[in-house]
């Protein structure tokens, strides 16, 4: 299975201006400037290692998932949440011919943590024998900075202002996230989507 981006997070949606406030705070002083390139990439590095970790999209975004096999024909966990819409089912043959599916015949079962797709009236449709299902969605808490729920939010800054003050570092820094940040992501891990099954 895999999961690709289709539309990538838009800068005018990243807080850049927050992070240089909680920067400022940090250090006490004013910023270079120019940074905002700078910061911008440390916001998405932050954000993609944030997501990595709990199977949430922040910010709302299209998703294209490829799957070569339903783990339950009737509702199939998707492998990211939240999802608000799902756009297309497509089956793939071996031979790369396509079968756009009707969306009278799947639907989306919402949820927080496992969100999944399921047939209307039946199964979902046969994935063909060596081929693959296709299904591209809108998943993430909303289009705006300020639909992140506010513990996502401090993660990020505070992970994105590691990055920032440490990017003279040459690489010998423990790994992994800091303390604080994996304390405000702890209760989105509660359920970690790995595509599995729906009722798993």
């Amino acid at each position: 299975m895999m999961l690709t981006e289709v539309t990538a997070v838009p800068g005018a949606a990243l807080p850049v201006e927050a992070l240089k406030d909680h920067l400022r705070m940090g250090a006490g002083f004013a910023l270079p400037p120019g940074q905002d390139g700078l910061l911008e990439s440390y916001l998405r590095a932050a954000m993609a290692a944030i997501e990595g970790r709990i199977a949430k999209a922040l910010i709302q975004r299209r998703f294209s998932w490829s799957v070569e096999g339903w783990r339950d024909p009737e509702a199939q966990a998707l492998p990211i949440a939240p999802v608000s819409a799902l756009q297309t089912l497509t089956l793939f043959a071996v031979t790369g011919t396509p079968t756009v599916i009707p969306p009278g015949q799947f639907r989306l079962i919402a949820d927080l943590h496992r969100p999944r797709i399921a047939g209307i009236g039946a199964l979902l449709p046969s994935i063909p024998t060596d081929g693959r299902a296709v299904v591209e969605f809108d998943a993430g808490f909303g289009s705006d900075w300020s639909d992140v729920p506010a513990d996502l939010q401090q993660a990020v800054l505070l992970l994105a202002a590691e990055y920032y003050e440490h990017r003279h570092d040459d690489g010998s820094a423990s790994a992994g996230l800091p303390f604080g940040v994996v304390t405000l992501i702890e209760r989105w891990r509660q359920v970690r989507i790995l595509g599995g099954g729906g009722r798993k």
